[in-house]
């Protein structure tokens, strides 16, 4: 006789969430191979690869010119949800920090700077903004596979943190590990 096993239904809640999840994925671009989830947990501890980029002024940007500030790299995308939802407490953390050695530097994923250049009138951020649009940088180099990643970077270049999803930047204790480095 075979012995029956109940199957234990997954919850809707569970359901809602894998589907918000993959929606969120960096779509695999013709210019770089999708990273291993698992890559971009090698880049803790060590030195942040460096990249240079122009912001939406035009202006070339790249991480070294920060040396000596506490930077939080943020990889994010106009039609992210999660993405979208920790815009205030980015731009507040951003204001709450102004007179500190901190910067936080977003790079959008869009493929498209009029995209991003749009979704900003409507939504102002407080910090650099930079467009990856070939995924040259979030890819290859600091091996983002979902949106948003995001990297705690200390005054030596020195990734710390690594941060997948939406993150409540203002709540006190990532607030204080921020203010730890500084």
């Amino acid at each position: 006789m075979i012995k029956k096993q109940k199957i234990k239904s997954i919850s809707p809640c569970a359901v809602l969430y894998i589907m918000f999840a993959a929606c969120c994925v960096l779509p695999a671009g013709l210019y770089a191979e999708n990273p291993s989830p698992f890559a971009g947990e090698k880049l803790i501890n060590r030195k942040a690869p460096e990249f240079s980029m122009k912001d939406l002024n035009g202006s070339p940007v790249s991480l070294s010119s920060y040396k000596g500030s506490v930077v939080l790299l943020n990889f994010w995308a106009t039609w992210c949800p999660p993405c979208k939802e920790e815009i205030p407490s980015l731009n507040k953390l951003s204001r709450q920090l102004k007179n500190r050695k901190f910067t936080i530097i977003a790079v959008s994923t869009d493929r498209s700077v009029s995209d991003v250049r749009a979704f900003l009138k409507k939504n102002p951020l407080d910090y650099i903004v930079m467009v990856d649009y070939d995924l040259s940088v979030s890819k290859p180099l600091y091996k983002v596979f979902m949106l948003p990643t995001s990297f705690l970077i200390d005054k030596q270049g020195v990734i710390v943190e690594k941060y997948y999803g939406g993150e409540n930047w203002t709540d006190p204790e990532v607030v204080r590990k921020i203010e730890s480095l500084l």
